[in-house]
């Protein structure tokens, strides 16, 4: 078994956020740009999406290294990119790439969902070194980690479907991480209600 090893906190969250940055900018650029390759145009968006797969399979690759693991959100991430990207690239339609974060919300929503059928928390066989809580605590999490995911999910099909494809990346770059960094905030209290101290 590969052993973990621990890297700076600042070079995994570039290596983790620089490729989606990247996307962004790069969309900014050339947004408005049609490119012709082989005789068939493509939008600046095709063209980006071209170069965010190799980007995340280049950075993806590089957090393994340097850490000998990922985490399976990490390689799902990482197949959807190469899968739907791709997809857009090969096909010329950017609507594939649009329903990644749709179905990489929806299937963690819905592995969850099965975990609480059963009774169980898959979420904390993820996170329970992170966040020591009690059994009942990873439960209520868990469903509500659950349907903010679902919740997600249908937040991304209406703004890629409704809205412009400049409102599209801008929600995707900085809605969805902001989103779940205020989820987790307002998690306080059940934290303090149902979290245990470790000696």
């Amino acid at each position: 078994m590969t052993e973990t090893r621990h890297i700076n906190p600042l070079l995994k969250t570039a290596l983790e956020l620089g490729p989606v940055i990247a996307f962004f900018v790069a969309y900014i650029w050339i947004k408005d740009r049609v490119f012709t390759i082989a005789g068939t145009e493509y939008s600046g968006f095709i063209i980006v999406t071209a170069g965010f797969i190799p980007l995340m399979i280049l950075t993806t690759a590089i957090l393994w290294r340097l850490t000998g693991h990922l985490s399976r959100m990490q390689i799902l991430t990482l197949v959807l990119v190469v899968v739907f990207g791709g997809l857009s690239v090969w096909l010329n339609d950017p609507s594939f790439i649009k329903m990644k974060p749709t179905i990489l919300y929806a299937m963690f929503g819905a592995i969850l969902g099965v975990g609480l059928l059963r009774g169980q928390s898959y979420l904390q066989h993820v996170m329970d070194g992170m966040m020591p809580l009690q059994p009942q605590g990873w439960l209520l999490l868990t469903r509500r980690l659950m349907l903010f995911f679902f919740g997600l999910a249908i937040a991304n099909e209406l703004v890629w479907r409704l809205m412009s494809e400049a409102a599209w990346v801008n929600f995707k770059t900085f809605g969805l991480t902001a989103a779940i960094f205020a989820f987790f905030m307002t998690q306080g209290k059940l934290f303090r209600d149902y979290g245990t101290e470790e000696d």
